[in-house]
């Protein structure tokens, strides 16, 4: 009973060392956004005039991979909690696990892979003059786009696929796990597809509401959060794309 008791206080203590983490790194990415919102003014006023140099596009790919950390890390939560759980109680039984850091950077590494495109989205729209400097699509036709595209993908199998998985991580554990190092950088990369192929469309929506509006990307962070974690039934992202594609239809009809 003792050493049952030990082993419990012992991955609590784990659970809250990953949970202080997982925290910290997204309060450092949100502290980082602050920052670069406050000081945007000038610097995106700057770029909007000229075309972008390679540091112009180091500095939005960085922007755009720390915006990922913060908004997509809480969702992914519970899976990083249960993996640090699973990986303690193996060591505790003698066997070898990877550490939890390892599974979060292969989450990380696919989200920064995401940044990559999304940068060079951002630059083409920018080339295009379809934004403006505050990086907002200055066309009505492309924000009203964006939302029927997004609306629409809430309704898609592949959707309903991802999101089903995001929603189970003892399923995926169950059946995606690998162990050692390499084995958990592996699945930190299939769990962070999944994630990307649940949320990549509404991350388009940062160009209607503003890259760099808080609130905006606060509002698109706690959507996700709340769709991944909601029961399989709830039907509130399906609602929430009709809601969408209305709005969209609605930004293109009254400016056409």
């Amino acid at each position: 009973m003792t050493n049952r008791t030990t082993l419990e206080n012992i991955l609590k203590r784990d659970r809250l060392v990953v949970l202080a983490a997982l925290v910290g790194v997204t309060a450092l990415a949100w502290a980082y956004l602050a920052w670069i919102a406050a000081g945007m003014g000038e610097g995106a006023a700057v770029m909007g005039v000229r075309p972008w140099t390679g540091i112009d596009f180091a500095m939005m790919l960085v922007m755009w991979a720390v915006m990922m950390v913060g908004m997509m890390v809480p969702s992914a939560a519970p899976m990083i909690l249960l993996y640090a759980m699973v990986s303690r109680r193996g060591r505790e039984r003698g066997q070898h696990f990877a550490p939890v850091g390892i599974f979060v950077a292969g989450y990380i590494i696919v989200w920064t892979g995401f940044s990559v495109v999304a940068t060079m989205l951002q630059w083409a729209l920018d080339a295009a003059a379809l934004l403006s400097p505050m990086m907002v699509s200055s066309s009505p036709a492309l924000g009203g786009a964006l939302l029927i595209a997004a609306g629409l993908y809430q309704w898609t199998p592949i959707k309903d696929v991802c999101l089903r998985h995001c929603r189970s991580p003892l399923a995926f554990v169950t059946t995606a796990w690998r162990p050692g190092a390499w084995g958990a950088l592996r699945m930190g990369l299939e769990h962070g597809a999944f994630c990307v192929g649940c949320c990549w469309v509404l991350m388009g929506l940062l160009f209607v509401g503003g890259v760099m509006n808080l609130l905006w990307i606060a509002a698109i962070a706690a959507f996700v959060f709340i769709e991944k974690i909601t029961p399989v039934s709830f039907g509130g992202g399906r609602i929430a794309g009709i809601l969408m594609i209305a709005a969209g239809a609605a930004a293109i009809a009254l400016k056409s």
